[in-house]
């Protein structure tokens, strides 16, 4: 089981963040890396179960399914339902915390999953730097 583990900080109150983020379809708003997105099915973007299949910018196809969301907690938890990638059994999750001096927020993205024997390294890589941070590097410009 491969595990990935970033964070950031991010200069803007939890809320605003959280609002950029919340949406499960708005990640070509936000990430870079992301062509396009849309709901299966017409299903609201926050509905527990809904699938968003997206296009990244090489032309890849990820479909990922929502299996939980906390406005409480600013958190949500979703997983691979299909990919072009070769990521199996992928369960990953954000959450954010106010860092109440300054008002900014702690952000945490993390992952677990498989891979075929020997690209384990290389995947790694690719979701902490080519999808996690490069989501987080993006939020942080659009909040500064």
């Amino acid at each position: 089981m491969v595990e990935v583990f970033v964070s950031s900080v991010i200069p803007a109150d939890v809320d605003r963040v959280w609002e950029a983020v919340r949406d499960f379809n708005a990640m070509p708003i936000w990430h870079p890396l992301i062509a396009d997105s849309r709901i299966e099915t017409g299903a609201p973007s926050d509905q527990i179960g809904c699938v968003r299949n997206f296009t990244l910018t090489d032309g890849s196809r990820i479909r990922e399914k929502l299996l939980a969301q906390s406005d409480l907690e600013h958190s949500f938890t979703y997983s691979i339902v299909e990919a072009d990638i070769p990521l199996q059994n992928y369960v990953a999750g954000m959450s954010l915390f106010p860092v109440t001096d300054g008002g900014i927020t702690y952000a945490t993205w993390t992952a677990k999953f498989t891979c075929p024997e020997g690209q384990e390294d290389e995947l790694h890589e690719m979701v902490s730097n080519d999808v996690f941070q490069a989501g987080f590097d993006t939020l942080k410009q659009r909040f500064s």
